[in-house]
């Protein structure tokens, strides 16, 4: 009965028109945040064993530095350069085997070897297990990181022309190699053991430690200057850092700085895309306390009678704050429904791109639609009391 009673003056119309704002709100911010977290893999491709945010740098290779002997490492000071940049958080250097190696295998009844080269960085620009990336003198396995694009070589490559079987990444883990240095008149034979692919370094890296004692046992008495640096960056999208480089003559091995400079860009986007859909999920929400406003002025004098028979203010506003949380909700619900039917048009296009999208992955998304409604609701409801009770 109390609804029916102050249902009368409700305008259709000024409801249609917040429910179709508030959709296009909601369902503009819930996407924006859910095409971010699809498209965002494309550009950032994660590497488990390297930490996220650095850049490999290298210095130009010119045919006139060739020819006359140029060297290409990098000096002390050029180094200190580099540390002292304001884009630098720390940096490494790369350690070159001054030894020879050569790595041999068996498996499926052939033996193959090939000459191979070492490298390390410090241990802390390695996120791989403590336990697994450790090396003390005596120990007998060597744990190893190579690149994965030397596996897809092997697998898509020359399995192929020999009609070999192709390995897995699980595979290969479990295959012990046969790690023969020499060097200073002297020979050894260990065992080694990968640990991990990186999909960023091209280079096979070992543990610092194993580095150190080797090339103080079989390499060279002289130094090396590095000749790679390894550099961890807060922001890779930060365009002092290409201008470093260019004005220095140092190259990035990778495309991460073009990769960090389009996911700036692609936050930006989506930045003000989400922008666009808040400011619209504001003004319908203005439109709605203001429909809900002009109805309670127009049933002022039935609210002060309601008041006077007894009814209390929270019992008078519940109707509106009921209908206001109906219309939010289904809302909600909508934007949900818009959000999987949206996100399975371009969903097709995105696995060709990214292997292993999950079809079922919009719950960010459907976390902020929730507290987008949580929060429009909760505010109304708070609006509409305080709005009966100065009435009143």
């Amino acid at each position: 009965m109390l609804w029916k009673l102050l249902r009368q003056h409700i305008s259709v119309a000024q409801l249609a028109g917040f429910f179709i704002a508030n959709l296009c709100g909601m369902v503009i911010v819930m996407l924006g945040v859910q095409f971010y977290s699809d498209v965002s893999p494309v550009f950032e491709e994660e590497d488990s064993f390297i930490k996220k945010d650095y850049v490999v740098v290298t210095k130009k290779v010119s045919t006139i530095g060739s020819l006359s002997g140029k060297s290409s490492a990098f000096s002390s000071r050029e180094v200190e350069d580099i540390k002292s940049q304001p884009f630098t958080v720390e940096v490494g250097e790369f350690q070159p085997a001054q030894f020879k190696v050569s790595a041999g295998v068996s498996f499926g009844g052939m033996n193959m070897s090939t000459a191979m080269f070492l490298e390390s960085v410090p241990d802390n620009f390695v996120d791989v297990k403590a336990d697994d990336w450790k090396y003390v003198e005596g120990q007998k396995e060597i744990p190893i990181i190579i690149p994965k694009n030397y596996l897809n070589l092997y697998n898509f490559g020359f399995a192929r022309s020999r009609n070999l079987p192709q390995l897995s990444e699980g595979m290969i883990g479990m295959v012990s190699l046969d790690l023969y240095i020499s060097g200073n008149g002297m020979s050894e034979m260990k065992k080694g053991r990968i640990v991990g692919f990186s999909n960023r370094l091209n280079t096979i890296l070992v543990p610092e430690s194993f580095m150190n004692l080797a090339n103080h046992k079989y390499g060279g008495s002289n130094e090396l200057k590095p000749s790679r640096i390894i550099i961890e960056v807060d922001n890779p999208a930060d365009e002092r850092i290409a201008r470093f480089f260019g004005d220095n003559g140092y190259e990035t091995e990778d495309n991460k700085l073009d990769a960090g400079k389009i996911t700036w860009f692609l936050k930006m986007a989506v930045g003000v895309v989400m922008a666009i859909g808040l400011v619209i999920s504001a003004l319908s929400f203005y439109i709605l306390l203001l429909s809900i406003y002009l109805l309670l002025q127009k049933n002022t004098d039935k609210l002060e009678n309601l008041i006077l028979m007894g009814y209390s203010a929270s019992r008078v506003s519940m109707p509106y704050q009921i209908l206001t949380v109906a219309i939010n909700f289904a809302v909600l619900v909508i934007a949900v429904f818009l959000l999987i039917v949206i996100r399975g048009m371009y969903s097709g296009v995105l696995s060709d791109m990214i292997q292993g999208i999950d079809d079922g992955g919009i719950v960010v998304s459907c976390m902020v639609g929730v507290i987008l409604f949580l929060f429009v609701s909760a505010y109304n409801i708070i609006a509409i009391r305080r709005k009966v009770n100065a009435i009143i």
